[in-house]
């Protein structure tokens, strides 16, 4: 079969880039239950065979789509200005209060319970971890030569979870806001 060129490779493209923000959107939205092949497929405007087309299991759509979201968002952090730690560290904690986290969350519950799904899932978390770990240190400027600040990039990344979980229930803006301020003065004093 020929290599895709042109027009109709950008059509997959974009298929695939609807297929994947779709499915985040329903795993944040409805949970893993709710989450199927042929709803992903209905909201994102295409035929479920097309669906299967660019993912062939449900696992292989969902496990994409959160690796697809974590990367953009990735990029987009990367991007940050280092001058201001208060924003860097607003933007880690939106990490994880915001809609990648809840569909990630609910793809990790669907793995602790099926067997097929959680090697998937286990290695896509330990590699986003690594990775979210990799651009907190780098934006926040840490040395982790120091004692004490591999510690406090980490403690700062598991509070930010933390704040996630508090997020599904209830909108704490308000007290998100007064922790994020404490973390940068924790950040301030352990990172110099």
């Amino acid at each position: 079969m020929a290599a895709l060129t042109g027009p109709k490779q950008d059509r997959s493209r974009a298929t695939r880039q609807r297929l994947l923000e779709a499915a985040v959107a329903c795993l944040a939205e409805r949970g893993w239950a709710g989450s199927t092949v042929a709803v992903v497929a209905e909201r994102a405007g295409v035929s479920r065979g097309a669906a299967q087309h660019h993912f062939p299991t449900r696992e292989d759509l969902f496990t994409a789509a959160v690796e697809y979201v974590a990367e953009e968002r990735s990029q987009a952090l990367r991007t940050l200005p280092t001058q201001d730690r208060r924003a860097v560290v607003a933007a880690l904690v939106d990490l994880y209060t915001g809609p990648l986290f809840r569909a990630a969350l609910h793809l990790w519950v669907a793995a602790s319970n099926e067997e097929q799904l959680r090697p998937r899932v286990t290695e896509l978390e330990a590699r986003v971890g690594r990775d979210s770990h990799r651009i907190a240190v780098q934006l926040l400027g840490a040395d982790e030569s120091r004692p004490g600040v591999r510690e406090s990039v980490q403690g700062l990344l598991d509070m930010a979870r933390g704040l996630g979980l508090a997020t599904l229930l209830t909108d704490d803006r308000a007290r998100r806001e007064r922790v994020v301020a404490q973390w940068t003065r924790l950040l301030d004093e352990a990172l110099g």
